[in-house]
């Protein structure tokens, strides 16, 4: 009767133990398993967005003064970029822009978080209301008077860390 009373206790002691180590563990497993499906999401994201710069020019003539061609008085650049990727880029206004002088560039807020301050930059759409596949946008840089012509320096990076860069001569 001894051995019966000792077996019944070690046999709800295990699954005592059992279910503690269960209940320690299991949420472990999900929160890396929730970790990895994300992780695997977020690359997938990233490998299916593709931007390319694909031309830029800016508001100055061959001689180098400016001419304010859109009549919006500041001086411009404009910079196109493509989606050549399978998925939609959310939220232009959320890419970072990087633009200057080659060698000497800086990064350009969108005007929504510029605070009223220059350079800042502006999106359109080309004929659509989402950047999505094979659509363009064109980026105007507004600065508030004439840069100096020379080499151009321009890199485009996505909110999901996607880049296009282009050189470019005014």
């Amino acid at each position: 009767m001894d051995k019966q009373i000792i077996t019944t206790l070690l046999i709800m002691a295990a699954v005592i133990t059992f279910a503690m180590a269960f209940n320690a563990v299991y949420p472990a497993v999900m929160r890396s398993s929730d970790a990895l499906v994300s992780a695997g999401r977020l690359s997938s994201e990233q490998l299916k967005t593709e931007i390319q710069i694909i031309h830029a020019a800016g508001e100055l003539d061959a001689t180098g003064l400016w001419r304010d061609t859109n009549s919006d008085g500041d001086m411009d650049v404009f910079i196109w970029a493509k989606n050549t990727g399978s998925m939609t880029v959310s939220a232009p206004a959320s890419c970072d822009l990087f633009l200057g002088p080659e060698g000497s560039w800086e990064r350009i807020p969108h005007q929504e978080h510029a605070e009223g301050r220059y350079p800042y930059w502006t999106y359109a759409l080309e004929g659509t209301t989402r950047w999505e596949p094979t659509g363009t946008i064109t980026i105007t840089v507004h600065y508030p008077e004439a840069i100096a012509s020379g080499r151009y320096y321009a890199k485009l990076v996505t909110a999901n860390g996607r880049a296009a860069e282009f050189l470019f001569g005014m």
